[in-house]
């Protein structure tokens, strides 16, 4: 009874706009409470796509454990599934639990830490796209030199250097939003600790977060962004040049590539455009896609467009079906 009391006594203040002089303790995540019932339409929505995405993810890495799989490509690929399993892990299951319950609360060093993780791993995907770009240009563009360039040495650099820059991009306006007071209210007005909606709770002037934030997600973008493309022009022109086979061939090995990248930005900018838009259902909606689709897409669009996978997830089946008939012969 006293703990329903003090929930009650936070909303009952962050509705009135009333300020605790201690600093708040906890925030609560309003989410999607707005729809009601039709919440668990969602969450039944949610709960499948978060296991689909973690099953496909796991999938791909146990797969590339395979000596068949063993090049560069697939080490990326084994990297990228990685951070889109905690990617999602960070967010998704908080709001599952958020849908089963009236009052969704996280703590401020929990909803602080949240938000890091959930920006620097997003970034680090992007980073480990941006090598996966580098290392397709490798292989069109310098397929003699490919070998003695992409190295494992390199290509344990190129993952560090994804994280690295990650953590570069998200750490000083984690830090920053985190040393303002918090005096309430302490309701945020999103499915969890996103940064701009928590530094609105903030009692005290948040323009240098603000400036800080924008600066650094702008650098994240354009960075990752503009050397993906400049890797795409590049194989663009070394492709011109090739024969039609030799051309259909480079195709086949970037396309898979080129539509995740094509999906995470696209997907980006519509987060931007949501920010911008008054109904703050439609914004958390969107958000929650953009966490969740891309992470989703990533092992389906993979598995359907490259062979060498395809006949690795076969093998691996027939060998699971064959152990499971043993078993039941047993």
């Amino acid at each position: 009874v006293a703990c329903i009391y003090k929930i009650n006594f936070y909303i009952s203040s962050s509705v009135n706009g009333t300020r605790e002089p201690d600093g708040v303790t906890f925030f609560i995540l309003q989410g999607l409470s707005s729809l009601g019932d039709r919440q668990m339409i969602l969450f039944v929505i949610l709960l499948l796509g978060y296991i689909i995405t973690q099953g496909g993810n796991s999938m791909i890495i146990f797969l590339v454990q395979n000596k068949a799989l063993h090049s560069p490509m697939y080490f990326f690929l084994a990297n990228l599934s990685f951070v889109d399993m905690v990617y999602t892990t960070t967010t998704i299951p908080k709001m599952l639990v958020g849908f089963l319950s009236d009052v969704s609360t996280i703590s401020v060093p929990g909803c602080f830490l949240q938000m890091f993780f959930f920006i620097q791993l997003g970034i680090t995907s992007r980073g480990i796209l941006t090598a996966m770009a580098y290392d397709r240009y490798l292989a069109i563009c310098h397929p003699l030199h490919y070998t003695s360039i992409m190295t494992q040495h390199i290509q344990l650099l190129l993952i560090a250097g994804a994280w690295a820059f990650g953590t570069f991009c998200t750490l000083p306006a984690n830090l920053i939003t985190w040393h303002q007071p918090y005096c309430g209210p302490n309701v945020v007005k999103h499915g969890w600790g996103d940064p701009s909606s928590v530094r609105r709770l903030a009692c005290a002037d948040t323009s240098v977060d603000n400036t800080v934030s924008l600066s650094l997600a702008l650098v994240a973008l354009l960075t990752t962004g503009v050397l993906i493309l400049t890797s795409y022009v590049l194989i663009g022109i070394s492709v011109s040049r090739m024969s039609v086979a030799q051309r259909l061939k480079a195709f086949g090995t970037c396309v898979s590539h080129l539509t995740v990248v094509s999906i995470s930005y696209t997907a980006a900018s519509f987060v931007y455009i949501s920010y911008r838009s008054p109904p703050r259902d439609v914004r958390i909606i969107v958000a929650v896609l953009y966490a969740a689709l891309t992470p989703f897409l990533n092992p389906v669009i993979y598995s359907l467009r490259n062979k060498e996978l395809q006949e690795s997830i076969r093998r691996t089946l027939v060998r699971f079906l064959f152990l499971m008939n043993s078993c039941f012969r047993k």
